[in-house]
C-alpha cells in the first residue's frame, strides 16, 4: 500500500475541515492508513508515516500505536529515520512505559556514534525522557562525553548530567570533577550547561556546595568578561552580552554566596560593577539587574550595595512593563523589613502604583504601602489609603480595610484620629470588614473618656445619613445608647453641635428596627440602644415602652428575648431598670471577645482560671434558691437578692458593678452562665493536624454543649519567608452543620513570629463520628501552594 497522502497535504486538508466531525474523519482515515503500512515488513516511508503520526497528537488524538515504530526507527542506522524515531520517542514515550526499556541499548550504542549528530538525538532523549534506572545505566557514557573535546556534544551532555542529578542525586558526584572543568571553556553553550549542572549539585549536596565555593573568583571573572566585553553579534540580545548566561552565574553566585562572608566579599565589587553598568532600558538588561538584585539582598552584602539594590528596584517601578513592576514589588515588600529606610525613599512611586490598572500590580502596592506605614508617615500614608480604599475593587476592600486598621491600631497619632479613620471605613466599606471591628472600635471608644460627646455626634450624623453600612449603625447604635444624653445635651467643644430632640434619636433608632437593610444583630444592637434610652430621657419613656412591647411577638428569637426581658424590666423590675442600664464601664481590651485570635497560650490559660475562680466564688457565695430566682425572673418572688461582692468585682462584662444581678446586658441570666463554667474542665490540648514545608496547622477542640461543638485551628509558618494568602477551607459529613468564623488573618510571618487562627462552629445533631477535610492554600515567594489534610480524629471530649 502507498502513502496515503503528504504530511504537507495532510496538514492543509486537516486546517480546511469545517467542522470537528469532518476533523476527526480525516484522522481516523489516515489513522487506519498508518496502522496498515505499519504492519509492512518492508515499508520506506516508515519516517514519513511516524512524522504524520507525531502531528495527529500534537492535535490531541491517540497515537500510542505508534510507539513501537519509534523504537525500530531508533534502531535503524539511516540519520533521517533515527531523527523521527527519537523524536517519536520524546513525544509518545516517558519513563512510565515499558517501550521506553528498549531503547536503552540503542541510546547507549549512539552515544558512541562516530557522527555528532547522532549522539546529539541520543543526548536529548535521555535528557528528556530518561527514567531513572536508565540514568543509573548510562551515567558513564555522560561522563564521558562531558570530557569529550567537541563542545557541541559537552554543552548537550551537560543538560543531560542535570536531567540524571534530578532522577538520580546521588549520582552527583560522578559528575563534579568533569563540571569543575567545564568553566575553563570559552564556548557560551560549554559555559551555560556547566553552570546550570554547577547549581544543580549545589542545591541537592552541602558538601558539594562546598567544594564549589573555591570557585567563586573564577565565577566572577568569567562575569566581568561578559558585562565588560565589546559587541558580539553571536551572543548579543538588545545590546546585552549573552544575559542568558549573566543570569545564570548571578543565580550560582547567589547560591554561592549565601550565609558565607568570604565568598560574599569576593563577588560584592562585581555585583555593584554589572548593578551600575547594565542598561535597564530593554528587558534583557532588566533580567540581568533584577537577578542582580536579587543576588546582593540574599548574600551578605555591604549595606551601600543594598542600598543601590533597592534602587535599582525603585527604577523598575517607573517601567512601562506591568510584569516589571510587578516583581519589582514583590521583591521590595520581601525586604521592607530588613532594608526600611532606603524602601521608604520610594515611597510615593509606590503609593503611585495604587492607581495602576493592572489588578495584580494594584494589589502588591497595597500590601507593600500597609507594610511601610509608620509613627513618622502615618498621616499622609493613611490618607492616600483611604482614598484608595474609596475606589478600590470590591476584592481588595476587606484588605485594604484590615490593613488599615492595624496600621490605625499601632501608630495612630491620637485617639480623635484613630476613631475619625476607623469611622471613615465604616462609613466607605463597613460591609467589607471584619466582624470583630464593631467589638474593637465599642473598646476604643469607651477608653476616650473625653471624646465620647464628639463620637456620639459623629455617629449621629452618619447614622442619618446612612443605615445601609451595617457596622456603622452597630457603633451608632451603641454609642447613643451610652451617651445618648450627651448627645441630647447639644454641648461638644470638638465639633459643631447639632441640636437634637429626644423623638429625633427615637425616629433614627426607630428607622433601624424596621428597615430591611438591618440585619438580626443591628436590629438587637438598635433595640438595646432604645432600651437604654428610657433612663437617658424624661419625656418619651411611654414610646420606648411601645416600641419595646411590639418586639415581644417578633419573628426573631433572639430580639424576642430581649423584648421581653425588657419588658419585665419595666413592669416587674422598674426599681432596678436605672441600675441594670447605667453606661458600661470602661472595655478590657484584654479580656476574651477582644483578642483578634491573636492571645498566647499562657493568656488563655490565665482566663481560664480567672474564670474557674470566679465559679468558685459564686458558688459558695449564691445559695441555690438564688439561682431559682435567676431562673424565675418573670415570676416568683417580687424582689431579687443583691449579688455577690465576688461577682460584682470580678465580672468586667456586667452592666451593674453594684447590683450585678443582671449580668451582661443582652443576656440577663448571665450570672448563671458563669456558675455553669466551673463545672466545665480545661480545655482539651491542642493536636497537630498538618505539618509541611515548615507550615503547621493545630487543632483544639472545646468541650461540646449539647450538639454544638467549638474547633479552633491555628496555623504557624517555620521557613525564612513570609507566606501571604493563607485561607482554610473545612468540609464535613452532610449530617453535619459547619460554620466558619473569620480568621484572624491572611499572612504568616516568617520564623513562628505569629499565627493565624479560624475558629470552625460545628452541629452534629445525630452526633455521629466526627470527621473534617480541610484543604490549606497560601503563597510563599509567588508560588501557590495548596495541600489537603484529613481529620478523623478529635482531641478532647468530642463525639466518639
Amino acid at each position: 500500500m502507498s502513502p496515503s497522502v503528504r504530511l504537507q497535504e495532510m496538514i492543509r486538508v486537516i486546517r480546511g475541515a469545517r467542522t470537528q466531525g469532518e476533523e476527526r474523519g480525516v484522522i481516523q482515515r489516515e489513522c487506519a492508513a498508518i496502522r496498515a503500512q505499519f504492519r509492512q515488513a518492508d515499508n520506506g516511508g516508515r519516517s514519513h508515516n511516524l512524522a504524520k503520526l507525531l502531528y495527529v497528537h500534537m492535535l490531541g488524538y491517540p497515537a500510542h500505536f505508534g510507539q513501537m515504530e519509534c523504537v525500530r526507527l531508533i534502531a535503524s542506522p539511516r540519520y533521517n529515520e533515527k531523527r523521527v524515531g527519537y523524536l517519536g520517542a520524546m513525544m509518545l514515550l516517558d519513563e512510565k512505559q515499558d517501550a521506553s526499556l528498549l531503547i536503552t541499548n540503542s541510546i547507549k550504542n549512539d552515544l558512541s556514534h562516530s557522527s555528532q549528530y547522532v549522539q546529539s538525538l541520543a543526548l536529548c532523549t535521555l535528557a528528556c525522557m530518561g527514567s531513572a534506572e536508565m540514568c543509573r545505566d548510562l551515567a558513564p557514557e555522560i561522563d564521558r562525553l562531558l570530557r569529550a573535546s567537541n563542545s557541541y556534544i559537552k554543552k548537550k551532555a551537560a543538560l543531560c548530567a542535570v536531567h540524571i542529578v534530578r532522577k538520580v542525586p546521588e549520582l552527583g558526584e560522578l559528575f563534579t570533577p568533569a563540571a569543575r572543568s567545564l568553566l575553563s571553556e570559552k564556548n557560551h553553550g560549554v559555559l551555560h550547561g556547566a553552570v546550570i549542572l554547577i547549581t544543580e549539585l549545589c542545591e541537592r549536596n552541602p558538601e558539594t556546595l562546598e567544594q564549589f565555593r573555591k570557585v567563586v573568583p573564577e565565577l566572577v571573572q568569567i562575569m566581568k568578561g561578559l558585562v565588560m566585553s565589546g559587541y558580539s553579534p553571536e551572543h548579543n540580545v538588545a545590546g546585552i552580552s549573552d544575559p542568558f548566561l549573566q543570569v545564570r552565574i548571578l543565580r550560582l553566585l547567589r547560591i554561592l554566596g549565601r550565609n558565607n562572608d568570604l565568598a560574599s566579599d569576593a563577588m560584592n565589587d562585581l555585583l555593584a560593577q554589572v548593578a551600575t553598568n547594565t542598561d535597564s532600558s530593554k528587558t534583557a538588561g532588566s533580567a540581568v539587574l533584577y537577578e542582580t538584585v536579587l543576588t546582593v539582598m540574599d548574600i551578605k552584602s555591604e549595606s551601600g550595595l543594598r542600598v543601590l539594590a533597592v534602587n535599582i528596584l525603585g527604577r523598575f517601578l517607573l517601567n512601562n512593563d506591568r510584569n516589571i513592576r510587578y516583581i519589582s514589588m514583590t521583591s521590595l515588600q520581601k525586604i521592607v523589613q530588613t532594608d526600611h529606610n532606603a524602601v521608604q525613599r520610594h515611597r510615593g512611586t509606590i503609593v503611585d502604583c495604587l492607581k495602576d490598572q493592572d489588578a495584580s500590580v494594584k494589589r502588591r502596592a497595597l500590601e507593600l504601602s500597609l507594610a511601610l506605614v509608620s509613627a513618622v508617615n502615618i498621616r499622609s500614608l493613611m490618607k492616600e489609603l483611604l482614598l484608595f480604599l474609596s475606589s478600590c475593587p470590591p476584592e481588595l476592600r476587606a484588605h485594604t480595610a484590615s490593613g488599615i486598621f492595624n496600621a490605625a491600631e499601632r501608630y495612630s497619632p491620637s485617639q480623635r484620629w484613630h476613631i475619625d479613620t476607623i469611622l471613615h471605613v465604616l462609613t466607605t466599606a463597613g460591609g467589607d470588614v471584619r466582624d470583630e471591628t464593631v467589638p474593637n472600635l465599642i473598646q476604643l471608644i469607651t477608653t476616650a473618656t473625653e471624646l465620647h460627646c464628639y463620637t456620639v455626634h459623629k455617629l449621629y450624623r452618619a447614622l442619618i445619613t446612612d443605615i445601609s453600612q451595617q457596622s456603622l449603625v452597630q457603633v451608632a447604635c451603641w454609642c447613643i445608647g451610652e451617651y445618648g444624653d450627651l448627645l441630647l445635651r447639644g454641648e461638644c467643644e470638638e465639633t459643631e453641635p447639632v441640636q437634637v430632640t429626644e423623638d429625633d434619636v427615637l425616629d433614627a433608632l426607630e428607622t433601624v428596627l424596621q428597615s430591611h437593610m438591618s440585619a438580626a444583630a443591628t436590629r438587637g444592637f438598635a433595640l438595646t440602644a432604645t432600651m437604654k434610652l428610657s433612663t437617658r430621657i424624661t419625656q418619651n419613656v411611654d414610646r420606648i415602652r411601645s416600641i419595646v412591647s411590639i418586639y415581644g411577638s417578633c419573628i426573631d428569637v433572639e430580639l424576642q428575648q430581649r423584648a421581653v426581658e425588657y419588658n419585665a424590666l419595666f413592669k416587674k423590675y422598674d426599681h432596678m431598670r436605672a441600675a441594670v442600664l447605667e453606661r458600661m464601664p470602661v472595655i478590657d481590651k484584654n479580656s476574651p471577645g477582644h483578642t483578634n485570635g491573636e492571645s498566647t497560650e499562657g493568656t488563655i490559660k490565665e482566663r481560664e482560671s480567672i474564670k474557674l475562680k470566679q465559679g468558685e466564688a459564686v458558688l459558695i457565695q449564691e445559695p441555690t434558691n438564688q439561682v431559682c430566682d435567676l431562673l424565675d425572673l418573670l415570676g416568683g418572688t417580687d424582689t431579687l437578692p443583691q449579688a455577690s461582692p465576688a461577682l460584682s468585682s470580678t465580672a468586667p462584662d456586667s452592666v451593674n458593678n453594684s447590683a450585678g444581678v443582671g449580668g451582661d446586658l443582652l443576656d440577663l441570666l448571665g450570672g448563671l452562665d458563669l456558675m455553669n463554667d466551673k463545672l466545665d474542665p480545661a480545655p482539651a490540648p491542642s493536636v497537630m493536624v498538618y505539618d509541611k514545608n515548615g507550615v503547621t496547622l493545630k487543632l483544639q477542640c472545646d468541650k461540646p454543649t449539647g450538639t454544638g461543638l467549638t474547633v479552633t485551628l491555628t496555623a504557624t509558618n517555620a521557613t525564612d519567608n513570609d507566606i501571604s494568602g493563607f485561607s482554610l477551607q473545612a468540609a464535613v459529613p452532610k449530617s453535619v452543620q459547619l460554620q466558619m468564623k473569620a480568621p484572624s488573618g491572611d499572612a504568616l510571618p516568617a520564623r513562628g513570629s505569629g499565627q493565624v487562627t479560624q475558629t470552625v462552629l460545628l452541629n452534629n445533631p445525630n452526633k455521629v463520628s466526627l470527621k473534617m477535610r480541610v484543604r490549606v492554600s497560601y503563597s510563599s515567594q509567588g508560588s501557590v501552594f495548596q495541600d489537603t489534610v484529613q481529620i478523623d480524629s478529635f482531641p478532647g471530649p468530642a463525639w466518639n
